[in-house]
């Protein structure tokens, strides 16, 4: 579907202008975001290995998890290696299919990552303020359903996203940007683009507005049952809490940054600035996840440092 010229309108390929010459400190940027990807893709890999290995992590937080790492693998492989090749090529220019794809993957991490992130406060909630119906309620079935809900919405939702950007008529090719941007090849359109903008609506505010609603809920009552419980329900809470707290923190920061740039003239801001503040996001949090949550869930700290224990 995405190899037609038909379906491209005759744009067989975009050019990325955000980049810019920076002489031999290219293969320098290069390192260091070669070295990042190396330790995200570590990371991650060695905490999903763990909580799949080890039978008294087969609990709903921690199947959660291992989808919110997987994800995060995900996402920095459809940005890292593209990246890496554009910091050492002297000509940015990327072939609209595989634009279409960046877009594709990109934008389902987003997605899954904000799903995952709600579906993660809610088992929270279960196990806080209904911790003696948890194991009824939250079960393998439900678990698994939730799971597949978790990657398949956002997909969906992708999809004809990436569909009818692809049937718009474009004027131009020119992406400001380091890499594919959805919005910025809508921007490029001189044909009629209000379908893409209803569709556009519609699904930011299911991907977006409905998981938003679900952690608020959560964190009320959770908070509710803070005020009102002992001390070790407290501490339980803010155990469990805090790292989930972290992440969306983290996620939603470095969105707002993307969300921003894509809606609001930024050409004072220097160009420097322009692309770490549209990376942020798909750089930052597949690391901060794994050493957030291997620091501070307990039992995958003990399982690591007994793994490495027993290496030594």
């Amino acid at each position: 579907m995405l190899n037609s010229t038909s379906f491209f309108n005759h744009v067989s390929y975009f050019t990325l202008a955000a980049y810019f010459d920076i002489g031999l400190m290219k293969y320098l940027v290069f390192m260091v975001l070669m070295s990042l990807y190396i330790v995200i893709i570590s990371a991650n890999v060695l905490l999903i290995v763990v909580i799949c290995m080890n039978r008294s992590l087969h609990e709903p937080m921690y199947i959660f998890l291992c989808s919110l790492f997987m994800n995060e693998l995900y996402g920095s492989t459809g940005l890292f290696p593209f990246l890496l090749i554009q910091i050492l090529s002297d000509i940015h220019t990327v072939s609209a299919s595989f634009c279409f794809l960046q877009v594709f993957c990109i934008y389902t991490y987003a997605g899954v990552e904000f799903v995952n992130l709600a579906v993660m406060s809610y088992d929270r909630y279960l196990a806080i303020c209904h911790p003696l119906h948890y194991n009824t309620c939250m079960t393998f079935k439900k678990v698994a359903m939730l799971t597949a809900l978790t990657w398949l919405l956002p997909f969906l939702l992708v999809v004809c996203t990436t569909r009818l950007s692809g049937t718009l008529q474009l004027c131009g090719n020119i992406i400001n940007k380091v890499y594919c941007d959805n919005y910025s090849i809508v921007k490029l359109a001189c044909s009629d683009t209000t379908v893409i903008n209803i569709y556009g609506l519609i699904s930011t505010s299911l991907a977006l507005f409905g998981p938003l609603i679900l952690i608020l809920y959560t964190y009320i009552k959770i908070l509710k049952v803070c005020f009102s419980g002992s001390k070790q329900t407290r501490q339980k809470a803010v155990s469990t809490c805090t790292p989930h707290l972290a992440s969306l923190l983290n996620f939603s920061v470095g969105a707002c940054f993307e969300v921003l740039q894509n809606r609001f003239n930024m050409n004072n801001v220097p160009n420097i600035l322009r692309i770490f503040l549209s990376l942020y996001w798909l750089t930052c949090q597949p690391l901060f996840n794994p050493v957030l949550y291997g620091l501070k869930m307990c039992k995958i700290r003990t399982i690591c440092k007994s793994l490495f224990g027993c290496r030594v």
